[in-house]
């Protein structure tokens, strides 16, 4: 049931495309487990409303209260803060999602929510830039069993203290790890602990350093994911030394300027702030869209925002950006885990 009086628009009133439904159930009901005693902040805007608008049907066919927002009926974008009306709904609400597409400048806002929360430990489903192919697509993965191999995988990288990582188009690097930073696991089954991207996928740490190429053949994160899209016949190559970015070359100059000038924005934009291991095996392939992209499986890095609260990492930086790529071989320690991209651990 809506709670009313908050939004100008009502969600439950917006049509929208079947074919959204049995991913909004997964959301729903496998996901974020929501139950009938709790109440949901449901934030979307006008490019994701149709999405949003399945998802608030799911929730009502549990009769689950919620507030449907869209962000554009409470504040102009890009959004240069969270809005207040909306983080407050959040600070009485057991569990959130965001469904919407980011524009340039906004990570600020999102960094403003997710801080809300981590200090209230709420089950947080982030869907970021979701659109119809990934509602059709990774959205309707068996997400138990994609938590059963993300388990697996974790329980052998936490013991590890190196892992290296190449490809056929020449990507060849070593993340040492350091024992004081924790592994997160992020598989679609979302917890208290730690918020989650949907569709989920992945495990996650700040990597000890980072040394190596990285050629970037499948996508760039943030805005520069919606401007470039699939990088398949233009790589952007990347070297990284002592977690330093000292490196970044590719034939579209724009996106070699543009990723570089990303990259320097805080001190510590260039520096490696996440190390992952994509673990959604139901994805077949790249799709440029960073969101299911980041789980497919492979490796992936980020430059920037280390999620320091969650890993143990101490610094920080107001910029996050993952890089992707193809047809990962992976080693953990002296142990190969993946070839050609095909994990080798059972789910």
């Amino acid at each position: 049931m809506t709670i009313s009086g908050l939004s100008k628009r009502s969600l439950s009133s917006i049509p929208f495309d079947p074919e959204y439904s049995p991913g909004a159930r997964n959301a729903v009901n496998v996901c974020l487990r929501i139950q009938l005693t709790e109440k949901v902040c449901l934030i979307t805007d006008e490019a994701t409303q149709e999405i949003a608008a399945s998802i608030a049907h799911e929730l009502e066919a549990i009769g689950a209260a919620y507030n449907g927002w869209i962000i554009e009926d409470v504040a102009q974008r890009p959004l240069k803060d969270f809005p207040r009306e909306i983080a407050e709904d959040m600070e009485t609400s057991q569990v959130s999602i965001f469904a919407a597409w980011v524009q340039q400048g906004e990570l600020k806002s999102r960094m403003q929510m997710t801080d809300i929360v981590n200090r209230r430990r709420m089950r947080h489903g982030h869907m970021v830039n979701i659109n119809r192919q990934i509602m059709l697509d990774g959205m309707r993965a068996d997400f138990q069993k994609v938590d059963r191999l993300s388990a697996k995988v974790i329980a052998m990288v936490r013991k590890a203290s190196r892992v290296r990582a190449t490809t056929p188009a020449g990507t060849d690097l070593v993340a040492d790890l350091n024992p004081k930073y924790h592994w997160l696991k992020t598989s679609g089954i979302i917890t208290p602990e730690k918020w989650g991207n949907l569709p989920g996928g992945e495990i996650f740490t700040t990597p000890g350093e980072v040394n190596g190429t990285f050629v970037i053949d499948g996508v760039v994160g943030d805005y520069l994911c919606a401007k470039f899209g699939n990088l398949k016949e233009t790589p952007l190559t990347v070297r990284m030394k002592n977690n330093r970015l000292v490196e970044a070359h590719s034939e579209n100059k724009e996106l070699e300027t543009d990723f570089w000038n990303y990259t320097h924005t805080d001190p510590n934009s260039d520096r490696v702030g996440e190390f992952a291991i994509g673990t959604n095996i139901e994805l077949k392939d790249v799709i440029g869209q960073i969101l299911q992209d980041e789980k497919y499986p492979g490796v992936h890095i980020a430059f920037g925002n280390p999620y320091g609260s969650h890993t143990g990492a101490d610094w920080d930086c107001s910029t996050h950006i993952d890089v992707v790529g193809r047809r990962f071989a992976i080693w953990v320690d002296e142990e190969q885990i993946m070839k050609d991209g095909k994990f080798l651990v059972e789910a």
